[in-house]
């Protein structure tokens, strides 16, 4: 069972676990970054509660997820239609002003997390930004049928490092929301540079 057939099993709980417990001071600081009506897409959105934050504060939302059950559950949450949408198949090319990505990139394997980036960091427009948060840790293998890699400061700077086009803008640890959970994160900002010709 990869993370995708688990979210699909479990989108149910999943979607109650999570749905209630806000990003507010994250958001905020994402959307300081951003101009008037920026287009965000939010990767991975899970039960759509971040969707819902971002366009009350004045975004203009994709909603995108791998699960097909969580999709139907975000859509109805966020009363929008949500894009069934895995990140490692997204083609997007200079579309968004910004990137929100809570919570997914910990379940890519380091020798496979570059090129998502690399995709994510495709579909951003020049001076977009992005955030994403990765689960400060050492696991790196399947816990209860989802794929985790953790991240202590080392690998999420050589991960950081492998991109020229990226200013690093802020990287602060915050504990879980869900107040339940013992878990550590790291929350990264960063800017997409224009490359020079």
């Amino acid at each position: 069972m990869d993370s995708i057939d688990y979210y699909d099993r479990y989108a149910v709980p999943y979607y109650e676990e999570t749905v209630e417990f806000g990003m507010e001071e994250q958001i905020k600081r994402f959307v300081e970054l951003l101009p008037e009506s920026a287009d965000v897409l939010d990767l991975g959105c899970g039960s759509g509660r971040d969707t819902v934050c971002l366009e009350e504060e004045g975004c203009v939302v994709t909603a995108m997820d791998g699960s097909e059950k969580m999709c139907e559950l975000a859509s109805i949450h966020t009363g929008k239609e949500v894009l069934h949408l895995r990140a490692e198949d997204m083609e997007f090319e200079d579309v968004f002003h910004g990137i929100w990505a809570c919570a997914i990139l910990g379940h890519f394997s380091p020798d496979r997390v570059k090129d998502i980036m690399a995709k994510i960091l495709r579909a951003l427009k020049d001076d977009g930004i992005l955030y994403f948060s990765v689960q400060k840790g050492d696991r790196n293998g399947n816990y209860n049928g989802r794929y985790f890699y953790d991240y202590d400061r080392e690998a999420l700077n050589d991960l950081l490092d492998s991109f020229s086009n990226v200013k690093v803008l802020d990287i602060w640890k915050t504990s879980d929301v869900r107040t339940d959970k013992s878990n550590r994160w790291f929350n990264v900002l960063l800017r997409k540079e224009k490359q020079d010709e």
